[in-house]
């Protein structure tokens, strides 16, 4: 029973130390925080989905323009894209704006293959 008590007192003893142990010797104050030594962390608001933008697929190419962007009944923007001479629409914010072009995360043969199915 002794050597119980002893053990839970040793254990209790590193428990209490180890915090301590674990924390650096460094004094020297925290960094303050100077407004000019930061960098700034405004962020502009991502660009959005505007006709006439290029449409460029998601290995570069441009495969077609937006003609048209309204928001659907349930308030969501959609984008109508011109791809030769078929249309279709999408969902604006499932488009990404890089360099003044709207990209679609798939190919052209995707998106015909798309089309072919309905």
């Amino acid at each position: 029973m002794r050597s119980i008590a002893i053990l839970g007192a040793a254990a209790l003893a590193l428990a209490i130390a180890a915090p301590a142990m674990a924390q650096t010797t460094d004094s020297s104050p925290p960094p303050a925080n100077d407004a000019a030594a930061a960098p700034a962390t405004t962020s502009a608001a991502p660009a959005a989905v505007a006709v006439g933008q290029p449409v460029k697929d998601k290995a570069g190419a441009t495969i077609g323009e937006v003609t048209q962007v309204k928001a659907d009944a349930t308030g969501r923007q959609v984008a109508t894209i011109k791809m030769g001479a078929d249309s279709f629409a999408v969902d604006a914010s499932s488009l990404a704006v890089d360099n003044g072009a709207a990209v679609i995360n798939a190919s052209a043969e995707e998106i015909k293959g798309m089309m072919k199915k309905k």
